[in-house]
């Protein structure tokens, strides 16, 4: 399907049915307007948040005696019911309160009070990630405490998620509360992710298998997707760097009929100017061209759904290569072509059963130096659930079933008895139940358990159980979570090391799906002072033991990436603490701090797995100078060791990255409403891995390299430690300090 033809299909959808109610207003508290206020319809799905100026307006189908309740962090709701089909509330003001009403759903399925919420659920809004603006959602995680984004390779950039030192492939990333970053795409798919369309992002660390299945063995990240409700009419969000990227987002709210409203966005990334800062005859930075188009349409408050169209180009390589060495040996690239195409959606059929569906199909047409990787993924997903609730009891009731088409040109897809390279087809029904009880109103028991039938590996049971305990006025809240989860690898899909042609693949045998138990315990406590400043103190205590574990082996072969089961046990536990503070004068101020004790015993022997940190800091300063609409924003990360791959005993690099710290500062200028820039410096430290991260840059084709009759490297003159040409020596990115310049352009609906 041609873009122009996509762009066609979906403004081609028309349904015409009549609104019934249209509700303005806008939100203060004191004297000074309130942004990012959650304005939601008691009962319904319909709902947004307030603009920088405190103003909502909210457009719902007619149901009966509706009630819009409108909640803040740190203030008490409000439940206002809505009398007459047009109504302008004008200005209301809200009071601090103990109690954070925060809505989420990814611990259980369901829209709930954060605070009511038995699973402990981090919330993140779209304005904390504007104080360190990024072209994709990858990037614009790196401040979440206990969640880091990885570099896994020095040539093509790529890389994935880790929560709490766990593998990339370990964390499911939804959107919508639905698994479309998954096996081929959780490599490219993240980039492909514009930040502006993103509300807000909710993380669940640790197993959630019993509600998501497989993938969400160590977390869950759910990227929820703006409504076209309560945005701008038109919106234009603009910054280049110093290095020469670009990065444009549009976003344009419209109606195809009274009770259907659409939101389009489309994003834009450009970065063609190859730099070698470090000097090693590759590129620092992946050089990309990428463009991605989503439309989310919302039709008399039962049926929301979007579209989502993503193409890039990618290349990263010898200074100097262009397309026409492709697939060749006398300058080394590695080309990536993408293709993805993505619908997904939720039909509410009455107030107890909504039915979940998506559809993605990606495309891949790769190349590694000489080794050619032609990949199509088809995942089609469907979900039923039925919740009836009691007095004292909330029931979960679910079946789902996940349909995968994957097909390679590797050893991944290939028959051994026709000799002949097809596609894997998987199928995986479930059906999962959940319970949560409030025993009264100071404790909720919340149980559940899962059944997926995998046609490949065929059953697993997943069970979970969370327990919450909260004093009177829910300033303090315990949650005691435990359960299992459970995942099935795709090494080809999920590893990139395995394609860079610098190292053989082996597998030792078929590999057996892998499964973890997790325990977690959760305290926050909330403390508000006078003049108004909240306190907020979150600790987290994990445990996590994983059975059937899959580690690359780098070390028995250096030629060689040895995939097989853990015979053994791999353990990850620690403890992670957030601080929150609010105060006036328009302070804001966000401390994190993750400490993991990762290690592997087998036959006897303790090691610790590749790029796993002991110790992750982040930090966020806020200040904001409200008569002359200026902000500060200061953002910062700070990684600890990572165990990096390297080349054998006489390999020079060191084992252990260092210590190093990546600090932000932004600007932010409103000039009237529709206007607003933007600018700062990025990496202000100016941190960079060393120059030899890529071992022999100078020969990635290995033509000077001397081998023994077993493959092994020989020490030469040339080549006294022994090496060959490795990239996946990566833990941090190669662009140092750089500054950057943007601006917002926005249109708005309110008069």
């Amino acid at each position: 399907m041609s873009l122009l033809r996509f762009i066609l299909f979906l403004f081609s959808i028309q349904m015409a049915m009549g609104q019934d109610y249209s509700v303005r207003g806008q939100i203060f508290s004191g004297n000074e307007p309130l942004e990012n206020v959650s304005i939601f319809i008691k009962g319904s799905t319909q709902g947004g948040t307030t603009n920088s100026k405190g103003q909502f307006l909210l457009n719902f189908s007619k149901i009966k005696n509706p009630k819009l309740v409108i909640s803040y962090l740190g203030y008490k709701s409000l439940t206002i019911p809505i009398s007459s089909a047009k109504i302008n509330l004008g200005v209301l003001k809200m009071e601090p309160d103990e109690l954070l009403e925060e809505v989420v759903i990814s611990g259980t399925l369901k829209p709930v009070s954060k605070l009511d919420s038995p699973v402990a659920v981090d919330v993140y809004s779209q304005s904390f990630f504007r104080a360190n603006p990024t072209s994709s959602v990858f990037e614009a995680l790196e401040n979440i405490n206990g969640v880091r984004p990885q570099l896994n390779c020095n040539v093509c950039n790529t890389g994935d998620i880790h929560i709490n030192g766990q593998e990339g492939s370990y964390t499911m990333v939804l959107i919508d509360g639905l698994p479309l970053v998954s096996g081929l795409s959780t490599v490219y798919g993240l980039s492909g992710i514009p930040q502006s369309l993103i509300e807000r992002v909710e993380v669940v660390k640790g197993p959630a298998s019993t509600l998501y299945g497989s993938e969400a063995i160590g977390g869950v990240i759910n990227l929820i997707t703006k409504l076209p409700e309560n945005t701008s009419k038109l919106s234009i969000d603009s910054f280049t760097s110093g290095w020469g990227e670009l990065n444009t987002d549009v976003g344009y709210k419209y109606r195809l009929s009274k009770r259907t409203t659409g939101l389009l966005g489309i994003n834009y990334f450009n970065y063609s100017n190859p730099i070698d800062n470090n000097e090693d005859g590759f590129t620092d930075l992946t050089l990309q061209d990428r463009i991605s188009i989503f439309n989310k349409f919302t039709f008399n408050n039962k049926l929301s759904f979007a579209t989502r169209y993503v193409y890039e180009d990618r290349w990263g390589g010898q200074i100097g290569w262009m397309p026409k060495y492709r697939g060749g040996d006398l300058l080394y690239g590695e080309s990536v072509y993408t293709s993805r195409f993505e619908f997904f959606g939720n039909y509410k059929i009455n107030p107890a059963i909504s039915f979940q569906f998506s559809f993605n199909d990606h495309d891949q047409n790769a190349v590694y130096g000489t080794t050619l990787f032609n990949a199509d993924q088809t995942i089609g997903f469907g979900q039923m659930t039925l919740n009836k609730n009691s007095k004292n009891n909330e029931f979960l009731l679910g079946v789902s079933y996940r349909y995968t088409y994957y097909d390679d040109d590797t050893t991944a897809t290939y028959d051994e008895i026709t000799g002949n390279n097809r596609g894997a087809t998987t199928h995986l029904p479930g059906v999962f139940i959940q319970n949560q009880t409030q025993l009264n109103a100071k404790n909720i028991v919340l149980v559940g358990l899962r059944y997926d039938y995998n046609s490949l590996y065929g059953s697993i049971v997943t069970p979970r159980l969370n327990y919450k305990l909260n004093n009177h006025d829910k300033t303090s809240t315990l949650r005691l979570s435990a359960g299992t989860g459970y995942r099935i690898a795709q090494i080809f899909t999920e590893d990139h090391a395995s394609l860079t042609g610098a190292r053989k693949v082996e597998f030792l045998e078929r590999l057996n799906p892998e499964k973890s138990w997790n325990t977690n315990l959760n305290y926050v406590k909330k403390i508000y002072l006078k003049k108004g400043a909240i306190l907020d103190f979150d600790l987290s205590i994990f445990h996590t033991q994983f059975s059937n574990k899959i580690i690359p082996d780098y070390d028995t072969d250096p030629n060689k990436i040895i995939y097989g089961n853990l015979n053994g046990t791999s353990t990850s536990q620690g403890l992670s603490l957030n601080f929150n503070m609010l105060a006036q004068g328009g302070i804001r101020i966000n401390l994190g701090a993750t400490y993991i004790d990762t290690k592997i015993e087998e036959d006897g022997i303790l090691s610790r797995p590749y790029l796993t940190e002991q110790f992750q800091g982040v930090w966020k300063f806020e200040k904001k100078w409200s008569p002359i609409k200026l902000t500060l924003d200061f953002t910062g990360s700070m990684t600890g060791p990572l165990k990096l791959p390297t080349l054998g005993i006489l390999d020079p690099r060191p084992e252990y990255s260092p210590t190093f710290n990546i600090v932000n500062v932004q600007l932010t200028k409103i000039w009237t409403n529709t206007i607003e820039t933007y600018g700062g410096v990025k990496n202000i430290l100016n941190f960079t891995p060393p120059s030899n991260s890529i071992a022999r840059s100078f020969d990635p084709f290995d033509k000077q390299v001397v081998f023994d009759d077993r493959g092994n490297a020989l020490s030469t003159p040339n080549n006294p430690y022994g090496l060959t040409f490795d990239p996946s020596y990566v833990y941090a990115s190669n662009q140092g300090l750089r500054f950057f310049i943007g601006m917002l352009w926005k249109l708005e609906t309110y008069q």
